[in-house]
């Protein structure tokens, strides 16, 4: 999946993936073969346990859009209001890069193969 700031027309990332499973949600970064991109549909916060790296992190609402962008540090707990529910990981310094804010809307946006795109 693709992740693009529509208030900035720059984009975060092109490889995120949706954290589905229990491992994918538990381990996340953790798991070498997972992209440095993750997206979590949860109310309990996330961890940085084990990580060697500080992460970024943002909340969105349900308008996709940020209502909280932070760097991480490594063992850590990062909690929010519970009532969001969609956190995305990305490598540090992505928000910096990207100049994403508080108030940005993201878009999510599932790539397309290439036989998908060949049938249109």
């Amino acid at each position: 999946m693709q992740l693009k700031n529509l208030s900035k027309k720059t984009i975060l990332c092109l490889d995120l993936k949706e954290a589905k499973s229990a491992a994918d949600k538990f381990f996340g970064l953790l798991i070498k073969t997972n992209p440095r991109a993750l997206i979590f549909k949860t109310r309990f916060g996330i961890h940085t346990f084990f990580l060697k790296k500080p992460i970024d992190v943002l909340v969105l609402n349900a308008a996709n859009e940020v209502v909280k962008a932070q760097t991480v540090k490594p063992n850590w707990i990062f909690v929010y209001d519970p009532k969001y529910l969609t956190v995305i990981e990305l490598p540090q310094g992505t928000i910096k890069d990207t100049k994403t804010k508080v108030g940005d809307r993201l878009q999510i946006k599932t790539n397309q193969s290439r036989a998908d795109r060949q049938k249109r």
